[in-house]
Parts: structure tokens; sequence; C-alpha cells
């Protein structure tokens, strides 16, 4: 287990004292829980990776590309022997 140091603002530490105050929940288990409830958020509404998105959009940033980055190399060396096949 490792210990981590957090800074936490006004509002965020008032909001954390009192859901401590509310449940008796320890600070560790209250920040736990929370990144617990957070990870769910997300696992439920990011799906698309950003090659999906720019694909999508089709923008002129990485619209017009042709794989995504970590399959680049083949994909020049596909593109040029395609190219040299006409």
């Amino acid at each position: 287990m490792s210990v981590r140091t957090v800074r936490l603002d006004n509002a965020a530490e008032s909001t954390l004292a009192a859901l401590r105050q509310r449940t008796g929940l320890s600070i560790s288990e209250m920040l736990k829980r929370g990144l617990h409830a957070y990870a769910e958020v997300v696992s439920e509404t990011v799906s698309e990776s950003p090659y999906e998105v720019y694909r999508r959009l089709d923008s002129a940033c990485g619209g017009a590309a042709v794989a995504p980055a970590s399959q680049a190399k083949s994909a020049v060396v596909k593109t040029i022997k395609k190219k040299h096949k006409r």
C-alpha cells in the first residue's frame, strides 16, 4: 500500500469533512470509494479512443488517417506498396 499526498481546495475540504461527519468513514475510505465510483462512471461513458473520435469527425487533423498511430508503420508500408502498384 502506498501513501499519497493530496491537495484539496476549500470547497473540496468542506465537502470531505461533511461526508466524513455524515458517514463516519475515514478520509482514506472516502477517497477510495470516490475513486471506485469515478472509475465506474468513466467506464460507462468513455467508449471511443481518440483515433475513433477523429475518424468519426473527419477533421483536418487526423481525419485522413488510414490507421491508428500504433499501426502507423505498417499502414505506411501498405500505402506505399498500393501506390507503386498503379
